[in-house]
């Protein structure tokens, strides 16, 4: 087997290769001055099984993902792993006349098998012309914060529909709610632990992504004024778009931590054995 790395998931890929201690295959990445994009596999691929892992934050990315599944064309086997897919929140029609964007990128994907992580929703893997998976790395996150000794942490959904991806990865280990929203008045809305006093405690947002981080920031925000200690802020894709990582920060969380489906300054988790796993 030998590992394809794409651009935008270069250490993730070398943290596989190292744990299955099998050869990550160089890749020559440039972009012409036109703007068309180019890659090239420097070892011969033909006959073998290779697997590509490349995240889609980005139209550029889609295409050398594309590009490198070409590229690989002669291999005998081609596994995918798309640890952030891309455009996965354009995945119904709001309006007449829109595309389903994130059915359109996934048939231009083939392979003999594909995999993500944490997909926004799990429906999106029917549109993939070969079998594909979703890998959870929710669990990888909670192990983690288990290694922080926190003081009696709740773990907390920024709201009831993200409750039962944290209830399966917290299981019974540890107490969990989600942030229930009431209305004072026309202007002023109270978010609040639903079961739970979190007065005195360490607060845990669990979250699959964090991208403006608006819900997280008002969630921290009233967590404080409920009395948590300590507030971390925890998420399998750390999009994180502009300002974003400052503005947590400046809302009272202690810290932003994530996995390397996107390789971000907050990626202290890699998803990397789940990946491993799934090629053994």
């Amino acid at each position: 087997m030998r590992i394809i790395g794409g651009p935008s998931s270069q250490l993730l890929s070398k943290r596989v290769s190292d744990l299955l201690g099998v050869e990550l295959v160089p890749v020559e990445y440039k972009v012409f001055p036109d703007g068309e994009k180019y890659c090239r596999i420097s070892a011969p691929v033909e006959g073998e099984e290779v697997a590509i892992i490349q995240s889609t934050p980005s139209d550029s990315d889609i295409i050398y993902l594309m590009e490198l599944i070409d590229a690989c064309e002669m291999a005998r086997k081609k596994t995918v792993f798309i640890p952030y897919f891309g455009y996965s929140r354009q995945d119904k029609i709001f309006d007449v006349g829109e595309p389903i964007s994130a059915r359109a990128i996934a048939r231009s994907i083939r392979a003999d098998r594909v995999y993500t992580v944490n997909i926004h929703d799990k429906d999106i893997l029917n549109f993939f012309p070969s079998p594909a998976e979703d890998l959870d790395a929710m669990p990888l996150l909670v192990k983690y914060i288990q290694e922080m000794d926190l003081k009696d942490p709740l773990f907390i959904a920024p709201d009831e529909g993200s409750l039962d991806a944290v209830s399966n990865a917290v299981s019974n280990d540890f107490d969990y709610d989600f942030l229930e929203k009431t209305r004072i008045s026309a202007d002023d809305i109270v978010m609040k632990p639903k079961k739970f006093d979190i007065k005195g405690r360490s607060a845990v947002i669990l979250d699959d992504m964090i991208s403006t981080g608006g819900t997280v920031i008002g969630a921290s925000k009233m967590l404080k004024e409920e009395g948590a200690i300590d507030i971390y802020a925890f998420c399998v894709h750390p999009v994180l778009v502009g300002s974003t990582l400052l503005k947590l920060c400046q809302s009272g969380i202690k810290e932003v931590i994530s996995t390397d489906t996107l390789e971000k300054i907050t990626s202290l988790v890699s998803v990397a054995p789940l990946i491993a796993e799934k090629l053994r």
